[in-house]
């Protein structure tokens, strides 16, 4: 009677454990479900193996080793968890212009040289039936600064804080910016644009000396050597230019020295502010500074019949549509070259200055049809030739100083 009852709770105990182990055995064979596996057969399972965890020790393997049941429970885990985990392991996908940083940069300065050009050309083709360069040049700055109000007040750029001392430190360069750019403009209207650009070639010229002489600044006999091809290339396009008058050529010096003087105050006014808040409040001061002279100067005169010529000429919708966009043209170019010349070295950004002069003058010579002599055209490229070899040297010397300081 023992020895039954002894065999049947052993036949008993047998089965259960049959059944243990095969119900064990069913789940490490689905252990896969962690690895891509049924996730809804292991999410049904989920109550019955907690609670088989609360109410059954731990079963042993073959080999003796304990066999915990806490790795299918993680496997068939909730949804949510799913997704933190999946999303912590996934990288988030790269724009195409951060792909191809070098396309994007190459879009900038087509933008900027393109820009530049159009705004030349439309510049002189109004100054061929309207020429009142002050009054043109207060419009430049007007157009300007209604865009840079507009993007304020949709915070694109949120607008940087001005006080006074700030303030005292931008008119110096605002009143130099002010002066270079309506010089430039009356070069503009009086001479060729091909020819204007020529002698604002000396610009370098201008800077170096100013560098020297004025801030106290080693200039090495190197970058005064490539700066001789420029004198040389200006003088002779000068001698033979068909559309020289004194009127042009001496505004684009005045130009020259006025831009010289506003990068020797730029550089006391280095401010922490970005460069497009920067240019905005400049704009803004010029525009003050250079409305008297336009109506000191021009203001009879176009009240008396400048505006109803023009008008007569073309029309009051071309004329006001052409100071329009001269106006955005210009401002546009100008905020691009500041975008630009952040996103490359010093030594790329001297070679595309350079560039943007060639195109300017390519351009302009084709735009207008101006003929040119022989000589201008082999002192202009000459001039070229000089600006692009100072900047060059500047450059290197430039990335020079900054490897000495990083090291």
């Amino acid at each position: 009677m023992e020895s039954r009852v002894l065999s049947g709770s052993t036949i008993s105990g047998l089965i259960r454990l049959k059944k243990t182990n095969a119900y064990i055995i069913s789940m490490r064979t689905n252990r896969s479900v962690g690895d891509g596996g049924n996730l809804i057969w292991g999410r049904q399972l989920r109550p019955a193996l907690l609670l088989l965890e609360k109410s059954s020790p731990p079963a042993r393997n073959v080999s003796g080793k304990r066999e915990l049941l806490r790795p299918i429970c993680a496997a068939a885990s909730s949804p949510a968890e799913e997704n933190d985990s999946s999303s912590q392991g996934k990288i988030s996908p790269v724009g195409f212009f951060q792909k191809y940083p070098a396309l994007l940069t190459g879009i900038f300065f087509f933008m900027w040289y393109f820009l530049n050009v159009i705004f030349n050309i439309l510049n002189k083709k109004i100054y061929n039936y309207f020429p009142y360069p002050y009054f043109v040049s207060v419009v430049h700055l007007f157009v300007g600064v209604v865009y840079c109000l507009a993007s304020w007040t949709v915070g694109l750029p949120k607008r940087a804080p001005m006080d006074l001392n700030l303030l005292k430190l931008l008119i110096p360069v605002a009143v130099c910016h002010a002066l270079g750019h309506v010089t430039s403009n009356i070069s503009f209207a009086a001479v060729a644009v091909s020819f204007s650009h020529t002698i604002k070639a000396l610009e370098p010229f201008f800077n170096a000396a100013a560098s020297q002489f004025i801030l106290g600044q080693q200039i090495p006999l190197t970058l005064w050597l490539s700066l001789a091809p420029v004198v040389l290339g200006v003088s002779m396009a000068s001698l033979t230019e068909l559309s020289f008058n004194w009127t042009g050529f001496i505004s684009a010096m005045i130009s020259n020295i006025s831009f010289t003087y506003r990068s020797i105050y730029s550089k006391k006014a280095m401010v922490n502010m970005d460069s497009t808040n920067l240019y905005a409040y400049i704009s803004i001061i010029a525009l003050f500074v250079c409305i008297p002279p336009a109506l000191i100067i021009e203001g009879p005169q176009l009240i008396q019949h400048g505006f109803g010529d023009a008008i007569a000429k073309v029309g009051l919708t071309k004329f006001v549509s052409d100071l329009f966009w001269v106006g955005m043209f210009y401002h546009l170019y100008n905020q691009l070259a500041t975008n630009t010349l952040e996103r490359v070295a010093p030594l790329t950004h001297a070679v595309g200055n350079v560039l943007k002069r060639v195109f300017v003058i390519g351009f302009s010579i084709l735009a207008f049809g101006n003929k040119i002599s022989t000589q201008t055209g082999i002192g202009t490229c000459i001039a070229i030739a000089g600006v692009a070899c100072y900047s060059y040297i500047k450059a290197k010397i430039e990335e020079e100083k900054q490897q000495l300081k990083s090291a």
